[in-house]
């Protein structure tokens, strides 16, 4: 289980950015008490269905 502060340093952003994500609920979290924690088996799949592919190439332009 990952905290905040780890789940925003693993995954590049600001602290306030994932407590967006979880006031909007766009990201999966656990809430024990006061705390938030992330499963890491949920974020990693989370990050699948969010990933964007990029385009391919037709062939030459």
């Amino acid at each position: 289980m990952l905290d905040v502060v780890e789940l925003a340093a693993r995954l590049g952003v600001t602290e306030r950015f994932v407590r967006r994500l979880v006031h909007e609920r766009r990201i999966p979290f656990y809430k024990v008490g006061a705390l938030l924690r992330f499963d890491v088996a949920d974020v990693e799949q989370w990050l699948a269905m969010h990933r964007v592919e990029p385009p391919r190439h037709l062939g030459p332009r």
